[in-house]
């Protein structure tokens, strides 16, 4: 039994006790077990062994013998009697984003509407907009929210593949005969959403390398096998594509499967132009191979530098390859901190000091810890007292660490007015402010570009974090205007968040490359709330690449020192 399922049951039970109108804080307890057990990076059948699923944030002893219960029988008795209760043709329709419980109840009281295509049709047809509390905007909305959730199943955030395509490589590596092996297609070029893996290898025997990967235990079922590609796919539906390929094909076969169709097409006719053939088996001229064994020998046979796989979507980088205009993008290497980070102050599961172990383990300098602000209560958000209580920790801890440092930071809830959470004399007091909107997501696109504009106009706001709202596969970003909210952050330097968290990722790399051109400049934040999602700065170092960032443009390639110097010259811009 995998955590995925165990996520799958706590979440419908989380569902169908909101359609039954059950205790809220059972509710929400279901919701953050799913969200831990999702977001963990412990085998959960290896804790339960050990007697360790408590260790899992929000998991007490209750929900612990729950999970037990599902690891050993596959499913909950809990969860069936819930099933009992509610119709599957109405939990069936609460997948679709945006639809909450009331509507839904509405929906299948009025109509017995019991599945998606017919929730759909309706729609379309417009006969739902006379229903009791449904408006022609909630029509739109219900549609909107259709196409999210088949967009969804066909393409999976990054942040949920990648592992398992790390993983796989790294078997390959140390139980195949494989000379080289490497991740491929979207995955590689970190594309928010992927719909399969591609991992190409380069062997003398590819058979028993076609042998040890289909034997490996994701896999399920094997779609075809053959002497250079096998497909699988993996327990949960995952599509796996390994193709092999002789040595000396290596980097033009990497070439050609990372870059996207049309990157490939404008590789393809430069070569033409040269009296190149270009194909995944080398660069030939005539019958002769002149490359092929390298990617920098394949991009060199055609007069270009090396070009970031990152960048490999035919948005300009062929051109400015041969203009000798490529950037030199931002590594993951040159990041020398996380500026978004939550601690058990709010609704983090990590002390301080266990934040500042994990940034050690990872090679920072520093971490922001920027916990919710009071208005956000339902996560925690800290009054004053306690904001003033973390404070003081925090600065007990930089004076007794001689390496990593913290700084005492807050993300603070922007009001419908564009008025912050605390008064001018607490931020004042903090080294940085994150302002951020969790609610209210459905205003006007001229109030949501007010808000966001007079936070950046506060000159005790460092940053505006995940700028758009979006969640991938769930929720659309709001209304607003960016580009007017780029000038006006390049105008107060006010920087914006690449928030690298899978299911956010925002702003994404398109944004990311419009907003640079207006001078703004960016902070990577993995937003954690546990130890192990701060691994996702990775994510958003991915995202900066993608949108042609260098690490002039992204601040958390800073010092800690360099860092309180920057936020602190905001101030400046604002005389008294």
């Amino acid at each position: 039994m995998k955590k995925s399922e165990v996520c799958a049951i706590f979440r419908d039970m989380a569902e169908m006790m909101e359609i039954l109108g059950e205790d809220v804080y059972r509710i929400r307890a279901y919701q953050r077990a799913a969200r831990s057990i999702e977001n963990t990076s412990a085998d959960i059948m290896d804790l339960a062994a050990r007697r360790e699923l408590t260790k899992i944030p929000g998991v007490g002893r209750e929900l612990a013998g729950k999970i037990e219960e599902i690891l050993a029988t596959g499913t909950l008795r809990k969860y069936e009697e819930l099933k009992e209760r509610v119709p599957p043709g109405l939990l069936e329709i609460l997948r679709v984003p945006g639809l909450g419980p009331k509507t839904a109840r509405v929906l299948h009281g009025e109509l017995g509407i019991e599945g998606i295509a017919a929730l759909e049709g309706l729609a379309r047809e417009g006969r739902l907009k006379d229903l009791p509390g449904i408006k022609a905007k909630t029509e739109e909305n219900i549609l909107r929210g259709i196409a999210l959730l088949r967009s969804a199943e066909e393409r999976r955030p990054l942040g949920m593949v990648l592992p398992l395509g790390q993983l796989v490589v790294e078997a390959l590596k140390e139980g195949a005969p494989v000379s080289r092996v490497s991740l491929a297609g979207s995955i590689r070029r970190c594309r928010e959403t992927v719909g399969d893996i591609d991992i190409l290898a380069s062997s003398g025997d590819p058979e028993k390398v076609m042998d040890f990967f289909t034997r490996l235990p994701p896999v399920a079922e094997i779609i075809t096998r053959g002497a250079t590609r096998t497909s699988v796919r993996t327990k949960d539906g995952l599509q796996i594509d390994l193709r092999v390929v002789p040595d000396e094909s290596y980097g033009a076969a990497l070439c050609y499967f990372t870059g996207s169709k049309e990157h490939n097409i404008r590789v393809r006719e430069l070569g033409v132009r040269s009296g190149l053939k270009v194909n995944e088996y080398g660069v030939f001229r005539g019958k002769k191979r002149v490359a092929g064994a390298t990617e920098e020998e394949v991009f060199d046979a055609l007069g270009l530098p090396f070009i970031p796989p990152e960048m490999r979507e035919d948005r300009g980088e062929v051109e400015a390859g041969l203009e000798g205009r490529l950037p030199r993008l931002v590594e993951l290497g040159e990041i020398k901190g996380d500026l978004h980070v939550h601690s058990k102050y709010s609704d983090g599961s990590a002390s301080l000091r266990e934040i500042a172990d994990k940034a050690r383990r990872m090679g920072l300098q520093w971490v922001a810890v920027c916990d919710h602000s009071r208005s956000l209560k339902v996560a925690g958000g800290l009054d004053p007292a306690a904001l003033a209580k973390k404070k003081q920790e925090i600065e007990a801890f930089n004076a007794g660490s001689k390496d990593v440092k913290l700084l005492c930071g807050s993300e603070v809830e922007i009001g419908l007015d564009g008025g912050l959470d605390y008064p001018d004399e607490i931020l004042a007091g903090l080294d940085v402010v994150i302002a951020a909107i969790h609610t209210g997501f459905r205003q006007s696109r001229e109030i949501q570009t007010r808000r966001l504009i007079k936070a950046t106009q506060s000159p005790y706001v460092h940053v505006i974090a995940h700028p758009t709202g979006r969640l991938i596969g769930e929720r659309d970003g709001y209304a607003v205007d960016l580009e007017a909210v780029y000038k006006a952050a390049a105008e107060t330097r006010t920087f914006l968040e690449i928030n690298a968290w899978y299911k956010r990722l925002d702003l994404n790399d398109l944004e990311c490359r419009k907003a640079s051109e207006t001078g703004v400049k960016f902070s990577i934040g993995s937003d954690a709330h546990l130890l192990n999602q701060m691994d996702f700065l990775a994510l958003g170092t991915g995202v900066a690449r993608r949108g042609w960032l260098t690490a002039r443009q992204v601040i958390n390639t800073l010092s800690h020192r360099e860092l309180a110097v920057l936020l602190k010259g905001k101030r400046s811009l604002f005389p008294k």
